[in-house]
């Protein structure tokens, strides 16, 4: 167990309740990711969360990598019914979420407190353990990197109360900031001298709202913060502080749920250290590569523009990785490399207005295949033109919007299946295979490749396709 229980408000027994947020399409890959390496129960989901009860310590939720930020839950509930009650009415239920359930909110703090209480412990032990005078090649790059993701702390803490933001794919450089094992050590001491189970007047705070769907029409994020922010002072006795709080409250009211969570972690999850240049997202990237299975394997990469090149052995570099891939400086459709050689190909094909491949992609395809060994795996990451190419021109069924769904129906990134509304705990595979299977059925072999899985995702201003295939056999013989 991660926490040992320390009175009758601590961790319960069978763990602590999460919730993470994740991009559209990423909810089976992190429900996943969360029963296998956190041995997590009661995993549910609605559109863009996950919710899991776990007994993992914080260096184990850290090594989440399908997920964007993580959250203790306080609480989950039914939304608010804007379009039949005033907005007093509705405000007055806001501050309900405090004054009638204040013991939710202690036992969530201590549960909070003991998180960091511990990671501290183990910490300082790690500190105590290791040689000062023997310093690893590279250390001092590698803090280096670390330092510059503390800079987004300092842009999220200008804002009262702000909307759950897009990750930005570069970390801001430049700045001086301790290292990230002195802040967390610094807000630990803080939190300890601030927070007890039975007084809790010295906790500072600020509310983070988010507001989607009709509840964004009637209210805004900044009079939820106020509401909420005023009941928390009054219940609590909490101060106040918009800069620099030992402590943040999120919030997040749509039309189909309303969410009250704690950050774990002040950078999310998604913001990975060593990533000095910013390529596709790393969340894709971590669900591509889950997709394939990966195990004991040689890595080659592989890219004709320099500047691509350039940034992979930057980032290769920052991740202590530079012995372990090796990058070639090829076109994919002229790979000098043995036929059926290679086990697994991931490529995340070039798409948008600056590449127009076209039929094209059909070429890059079948040189893949070749190279590729009977039984391997291709995954592929595709945009709607190139799925509709290797399908044969086939026309999808109507033109998608960023959350998934089709433009004609309406409700945009809240509408939700019923067994999303529901949140059910379901195995992985069960709403999500219904519709990759028809996706699948629509999709011919591409010679001797067999599609296997797809998966449709988000990338924010437009969405993709995940595309995984097999080699059945060898097309030469």
């Amino acid at each position: 167990m991660a926490v040992v229980p320390g009175g009758p408000s601590s961790r319960p027994a069978a763990g602590a309740q999460f919730f993470c947020t994740a991009g559209r399409g990423l909810e089976p890959f992190l429900m996943r990711e969360v029963r296998e390496r956190l041995a997590a129960t009661q995993v549910e989901y609605i559109s863009g969360k996950v919710f899991f009860t776990t007994c993992s310590d914080l260096n184990m939720l850290k090594q989440l990598k399908s997920a964007e930020r993580l959250f203790l839950l306080i609480k989950k509930q039914l939304p608010f019914p804007v379009s039949s009650v005033s907005k007093g009415k509705i405000l007055n239920e806001l501050q309900r979420l405090i004054n009638d359930d204040p013991e939710s909110w202690l036992n969530a703090i201590s549960i909070w407190k003991n998180l960091l209480e511990l990671d501290a412990k183990k910490e300082k032990l790690s500190h105590k353990n290791a040689n000062p005078l023997k310093r690893k090649v590279g250390e001092d790059d590698i803090t280096a990197k670390k330092l510059k993701t503390e800079q987004i702390q300092e842009l999220q803490e200008t804002k009262e109360c702000q909307l759950e933001k897009q990750i930005e794919e570069k970390i801001l450089e430049q700045g001086n900031f301790i290292t990230e094992g002195e802040k967390f050590q610094k807000l630990q001491d803080d939190v300890t001298e601030a927070v007890d189970t039975r007084n809790q007047t010295n906790l500072t705070f600020r509310v983070s709202c988010r507001c989607s769907g009709a509840v964004a029409k009637t209210l805004t994020a900044q009079e939820v913060g106020r509401v909420i922010g005023i009941a928390l002072m009054k219940q609590f006795g909490w101060k106040a502080d918009l800069r620099n709080p030992n402590l943040e409250i999120f919030i997040h009211l749509s039309d189909v749920y309303s969410v009250l969570g704690i950050p774990v972690f002040r950078v999310p999850l998604a913001c990975r250290a060593y990533i000095k240049t910013a390529g596709l997202r790393s969340t894709i990237a971590w669900a591509m590569a889950s997709l394939a299975e990966i195990k004991h394997v040689y890595y080659v990469g592989a890219d004709v523009s320099d500047s691509q090149l350039s940034g992979a052995y930057d980032n290769l570099r920052a991740a202590g990785l530079r012995d372990k891939i090796e990058l070639l400086q090829v076109s994919v459709i002229e790979l000098p490399l043995p036929s059926e050689s290679v086990d697994i190909i991931i490529s995340d094909i070039p798409f948008g207005k600056k590449f127009k491949l076209g039929k094209d992609i059909k070429r890059m395809l079948q040189e893949m295949e070749r190279v590729l060994r009977v039984g391997g795996t291709i995954v592929l990451l595709l945009s709607e033109d190139h799925h509709r190419h290797l399908k044969g021109g086939e026309a999808s069924s109507g033109p998608l919007n960023s959350q998934g769904g089709h433009t004609e129906e309406p409700g945009g990134e809240e509408r939700l299946t019923p067994a999303e509304k529901a949140a059910v705990s379901e195995p992985v595979s069960s709403p999500f295979a219904a519709s990759n299977q028809g996706r699948l059925d629509r999709m011919p072999p591409l010679g001797s490749l067999v599609p296997v899985d797809c998966y449709r995702v988000s990338l924010g201003k437009t969405d993709a396709l995940i595309s995984k295939y097999k080699k059945s056999y060898s097309p030469g013989r």
